[in-house]
């Protein structure tokens, strides 16, 4: 149960880590005039905003991290409001609460992502942000979400958490916003177990995001700047350790993405002919990943039993990447006045108010309870993605789970 970057892990990554031990330096700084530190952390900065043709990025511990040091970069604090859609990983959501900030929920369409339209009716006066993720590989509405929040004065955020070297039209996702974030836990394109990171074109926002990711240092500082911190920060630094496995996978990237979608596309056309089947719509076919196929049935009923019998279930099953199965999100009201993300997570002490239920979202609800993900790179039953195949699987694999997979429908439809 992994993504495809743990599956390819091999000497590159393995000789990178011995490297890094024997040189002695774990920390992501050092004297760079000393040959025993190899600036690993720094490296892998310049070698993905190079490899996305952005200007700035900043490498942290976690993707979860990144979104919370993008909020607080963007300003983005109590009272504020941040459109995310109702079908994303758990994080989205409480960076934005632990921010102190209030999530307002919006309903997906049938590319799994943000439907405009219902971001335009979540408007508020005290909207600050839309949160686009970019779920399961594919980019989202770029173009009509950009636009909303220009419209509106409004920042655009990219979760690109489970989309890392994903495009649209030509151009890497995380570029398009006023600022893009990245995970690279255990289940994403590529993996150092854990990490993330920040990205953005605005030097200003980088330069806040560095701080905070690091006590309110300033940008690749070389020891402690007492007198020259510009904000408060807190610790999010990336180890040496893993950037030199991030380094080891970034160059594996595109061999990912060329294998994935080889096996994407022999497994669709597998099954291409079955009738009452439907696929995910994917705004960008060409930019996408290829980590999972999406596939929608006639309706929730046959969509289970197909699902069930597959031992995966229905995309509305996927724990906490469904606003309807985050319990400790669901049926908690915002209380004003309080200041603590901890007791009430939901601050509103500069106005408004949100309350969060099951079925609050109706057309989401009938997307994923007629959706099953057949997993091509990334195996995980917290995506819904517990059938299908790895970027390992050779032809013989994935002619067997198609075979499967059509059994099982044709018993059902």
């Amino acid at each position: 149960m992994a993504g495809p970057g743990s599956y390819i892990i091999g000497e590159e990554e393995k000789q990178a880590l011995l490297e890094v031990v024997e040189k002695g330096y774990l920390f992501r700084y050092g004297d760079r005039k000393d040959p025993q530190f190899l600036a690993k952390v720094w490296q892998l900065e310049k070698e993905v905003a190079k490899y996305f043709d952005i200007t700035h990025t900043v490498a942290c511990n976690s993707g979860t991290s990144a979104l919370w040091i993008a909020l607080g970069a963007l300003g983005i604090g109590p009272g504020d409001e941040v459109i995310v859609p109702g079908y994303t990983f758990i994080a989205s959501i409480t960076s934005i609460v632990f921010a102190r900030a209030i999530p307002v929920l919006a309903e997906i369409d049938d590319t799994l992502t943000l439907d405009p339209e219902d971001v335009r009716r979540k408007i508020t006066p005290r909207t600050r942000a839309i949160m686009l993720v970019h779920m399961l590989g594919n980019p989202g509405h770029l173009d009509e979400l950009k636009k909303i929040a220009q419209q509106n004065d409004l920042f655009l955020i990219e979760d690109c958490a489970q989309a890392f070297a994903a495009k649209y039209r030509g151009r890497y996702v995380g570029s398009y916003g006023d600022v893009g974030t990245f995970s690279f836990n255990f289940y994403k394109t590529i993996t150092a177990g854990d990490g993330g990171l920040v990205a953005t074109r605005d030097k200003k926002l980088y330069e806040r995001a560095f701080a905070i990711h690091d006590q309110g240092h300033l940008p690749l500082r070389q020891g402690v700047e007492q007198g020259a911190r510009t904000v408060m920060g807190l610790d999010f630094r990336m180890t040496e350790l893993a950037a030199a496995v991030l380094l080891a996978q970034l160059k594996k990237v595109d061999r990912i993405k060329t294998e994935l979608k080889r096996r994407k596309k022999r497994f669709k056309e597998g099954i291409s002919d079955l009738d009452g089947i439907e696929y995910r719509r994917l705004l960008d076919p060409d930019g996408e990943l290829g980590t999972l196929l999406t596939v929608f049935m006639p309706d929730a009923k046959t969509a289970r039993k197909v699902g069930d019998a597959l031992g995966g279930g229905v995309v509305a099953d996927s724990g906490w990447h469904v606003y309807n199965n985050m319990e400790h999100v669901l049926g908690r009201k915002t209380v004003d006045k309080v200041n603590c993300p901890f007791s009430c997570p939901f601050y509103t002490g500069k106005g408004g108010s949100m309350e969060y239920a099951k079925g609050m979202l109706p057309k989401t609800d009938a997307i994923l309870n007629r959706a099953i993900n057949i997993s091509i790179g990334v195996a995980d039953a917290g995506l819904g993605s517990g059938f299908g195949i790895t970027i390992l699987s050779d032809d013989a694999e994935v002619d067997r789970k198609i075979e499967q997979f059509r059994k099982t429908v044709k018993k059902y439809l």
